[in-house]
């Protein structure tokens, strides 16, 4: 069903783009694993949130726009009729088991390439106290090779995320010796790795201070956080200048770096997550050879869309504020190609945990963007074969430009 689009000239009669855009193999380029344990009904309903809470007064996400979609979309792979109630749905679904209904949708999105953030917390929460007491643990969610297992002939690449390498060290470094221990441990794992993600606009926000801090900052910074995470089982990072440090360590590196942006769970401080506000970082890295590709970006799409239009190193995508907003999603993906260059704009589940959001995640963003490339074509304000290219480029190519992911 799904192909990589070639040989479009031609074309008689030419498909239409959204039967195109329905059918295009796709590069998600940021996304986590799976889960591989048959879920309870609350740890379902707080892995298809951001919320760190439970819905109040005995309420469901199956209520929600992602819920709302599920019950409409995913109900037909769990032999179900569309719109059945969150009782039925759930009850079908644990019945059948997580990896069975992994086995069913995650085929089903028409993913060709993964790009799988390793570092994500063992639960879709950054709440702490919720992290220690969850029973998730990393070794319940799919490793990126195990990803690319579930679907015959598609492939799977990590993506580091710094901050978790940071934290990897905290109890066998010192002041003196963490940036050395941090480089060689962020060698080790960039080993196999397409690139890196930085939360800073979880542990402080995008408006940080772009300098990169010397040595003896570090130093100075290191013994900081290494005294207050001591008793810490789980050392979080969130030392501002430590940051700062080991982001500037992944842009020698030369490769793509994932940003956070906007939307996410109780951590963020939502108006400190606008891109436009680390555009000092984004001037300094313009000749890097770094890529700064920007995650989510609800509700500053518009942003990033300058961002990417005025910066030739910054790309963007609309991830999870696809999925979780359901039904009105169309609005969030035409905002993502309002400015932004075709050549710029890259497709993401950011799904976690739910193959429901992996299967979500495609069916929106391939809804949204062929209809607004066929309605550009319609209108005659844009050539049936720039959008058959503009459609490859932001399925796939644009991802494999920005990660040096040459073709197989």
């Amino acid at each position: 069903m799904y192909e990589i689009l070639s040989n479009i000239e031609g074309m008689n009669p030419p498909i239409s783009i959204i039967d195109l855009a329905n059918s295009i193999e796709l590069t998600d380029h940021h996304c986590h694993g799976v889960e591989k344990t048959n879920l309870e009904r609350a740890d379902f309903e707080i892995i298809a949130t951001e919320s760190d809470w439970p819905e109040p007064n005995g309420m469901t996400i199956f209520d929600s726009p992602v819920g709302i979609m599920m019950r409409a979309e995913c109900s037909g792979f769990l032999g179900l009729p569309k719109h059945c109630s969150p009782d039925d749905y759930f009850e079908r679904r644990y019945e059948l088991g997580q990896n069975k209904v992994t086995q069913l949708l995650l085929p089903a999105t028409g993913i060709k390439t993964f790009l799988i953030d390793s570092g994500a917390p063992p639960v879709n929460t950054g709440a702490e106290v919720r992290q220690e007491s969850s029973a998730f643990s990393h070794n319940s969610i799919t490793t990126f090779k195990e990803m690319a297992e579930i679907t015959p002939g598609t492939s799977a690449y990590e993506i580091v995320r710094l901050e978790s390498v940071a934290e990897s060290i905290a109890h066998k470094t010192s002041a003196a010796t963490f940036a050395n221990d941090f480089a060689a441990a962020l060698a080790t794992a960039a080993v196999h790795a397409l690139g890196f993600k930085s939360i800073i606009a979880y542990r402080y926000g995008l408006d940080f201070n772009p300098a990169r801090p010397s040595e003896r900052e570090v130093v100075v910074a290191a013994g900081e956080w290494l005294e207050a995470t001591a008793n810490q089982p789980r050392p979080r990072m969130n030392h501002p200048v430590l940051l700062r440090h080991i982001l500037w360590e992944a842009v020698d590196y030369g490769t793509a770096i994932q940003f956070h942006v906007g939307y996410g769970d109780s951590d963020i401080v939502m108006h400190r997550c606008d891109p436009t506000q680390m555009t000092e970082f984004l001037k300094m890295t313009v000749d890097s050879g770094t890529s700064i590709t920007l995650l989510h970006c609800y509700p500053f799409i518009r942003e990033a869309g300058y961002l990417a239009q005025v910066y030739p190193h910054v790309y963007l995508d609309t991830g999870a504020a696809a999925h979780w907003t359901g039904l009105s999603s169309a609005t969030i993906v035409a905002q993502s190609v309002e400015m932004a260059p075709m050549s710029k704009v890259l497709f993401s589940s950011d799904a976690f945990g739910l193959p429901e959001l992996y299967y979500i995640g495609t069916l929106v963003w391939r809804r949204a963007i062929g209809s607004i490339l066929d309605k550009w074509v319609q209108s005659d304000g844009l050539g049936y074969q720039d959008a058959v290219k503009y459609l490859n480029w932001m399925a796939n190519d644009n991802a494999r430009r920005a990660y040096r992911l040459l073709p197989e």
